[in-house]
């Protein structure tokens, strides 16, 4: 619990973040070029990777600590998990002021409520996307949270941000696919691409609002989900894994299979999800069989990568696999998950977020990534 507090019971959650190179005028540049022309790019881009972990992971240089929407959000989630059993009030009154922020910094100009990444990302060749850009991904965790508050402390302090959220996901988000069985909704509020956590998170986003839509729009609000549901169930291959996207050169890593198993569980709570066992079984199967490292107890970053990197293990893979241990009900491998996770990732009160392939600790008390996902894993035990 010290550690959750140092961590959440602050005013300011400004931070560094590992994607910091990739932030300055140099790294976005280089990053965009890179997409246009991999074969050429990839030199300078391996030159910043490496300046960045090797030469200025502690100092900082160049760097400017931001806020980011979803630490807020994981950090109100982690107090609230927290208020739940010790009714301390200053983990509720912390929670609602992390909120409170979220109101007053969510992305303007849109039909509904919602909050982005933070930073320009540039994906591919021919798409990018601006700072200020809301996402399917980031926006259920503001939208998780307030509708937690709510239910924790019986308190209506949000409801006009959550219904902004229901309309959002209605009227922002874009169908990318549709059939009589199946659904895929966009990343961000345009024409965009297919990525199979967004779709989960969209399915989730819509079990949580599924109770608060007016009775005659139940029925087709449940619809919804369970057609979003079938595409994500539909997309999992033999093996129990998901690619990425379902587009063009993708890959599998640890902590987006983590998230796309934890909004299964999540929603399946909610809502009844025809034949969500299997589904589940074969997920757990493979994340413990491709991407766990039994001799160190932890989760590794990929089992099929496009890209090649230096990090051996990531906090964000680990955390989000703890958290889907203690969903699924697994409290011995939850327990021992930790164990390792503090073995590997903390010292000296500080948290890292990787282990490169030199075993050196990288990106300290990094609260985006993966500091509050850590965090608020733990704090569900």
């Amino acid at each position: 619990m010290d550690l959750i507090e140092r961590f959440c019971l602050r005013d300011d959650l400004a931070t560094y973040d590992p994607y910091d190179i990739w932030k300055t005028r140099v790294g976005a540049r280089v990053k965009k070029f890179y997409n246009s022309n991999p074969r050429i790019g990839s030199a300078p881009a391996a030159a910043l990777a490496l300046f960045d972990d090797v030469v200025n992971n502690r100092a900082r240089l160049f760097y400017r600590k931001q806020e980011y929407p979803i630490v807020r959000a994981t950090a109100a989630l982690t107090l609230l998990n927290l208020y739940e059993s010790t009714r301390d009030e200053k983990h509720a009154g912390y929670a609602k002021r992390h909120l409170d922020w979220l109101v007053e910094h969510r992305s303007r100009d849109y039909r509904g409520w919602c909050w982005g990444l933070g930073f320009a990302n540039s994906i591919t060749k021919n798409l990018s996307y601006e700072a200020d850009t809301p996402y399917t991904t980031m926006t259920p965790y503001a939208l998780e949270a307030m509708v937690r508050y709510e239910e924790i402390t019986g308190e209506r302090s949000f409801e006009e941000a959550i219904d902004g959220v229901r309309r959002f996901f209605e009227e922002d988000v874009v169908v990318m696919e549709e059939d009589e069985s199946a659904m895929a909704t966009s990343y961000a509020p345009f024409r965009d691409r297919i990525v199979i956590n967004a779709v989960s998170y969209a399915m989730y986003s819509h079990a949580l609002l599924v109770d608060r839509v007016a009775n005659s729009e139940r029925s087709g609000a449940r619809l919804r989900i369970r057609k979003l549901y079938e595409y994500v169930r539909r997309h999992q291959r033999a093996d129990g894994s998901w690619l990425y996207s379902p587009e063009g050169s993708s890959f599998i890593d640890c902590f987006h299979s983590c998230i796309v198993l934890k909004n299964l569980i999540k929603a399946g709570r909610r809502i009844v999800l025809e034949g969500l066992e299997d589904v589940m079984r074969a997920g757990f199967a493979y994340l413990r069989e491709a991407l766990f490292d039994a001799k160190e107890f932890l989760f590794r970053r990929f089992s099929m990568a496009n890209k090649p990197g230096l990090v051996r293990f990531d906090l964000y893979d680990n955390a989000e696999a703890l958290n889907v241990a203690v969903l699924a009900g697994d409290s011995e491998f939850a327990e021992r998950l930790t164990q390792s996770i503090l073995r590997h990732f903390v010292a000296a009160n500080n948290i890292y977020s990787q282990i490169d392939c030199f075993g050196v600790k990288r990106g300290r008390n990094t609260l985006r990534w993966a500091v509050m996902p850590f965090l608020y894993a733990a704090s569900t035990l």
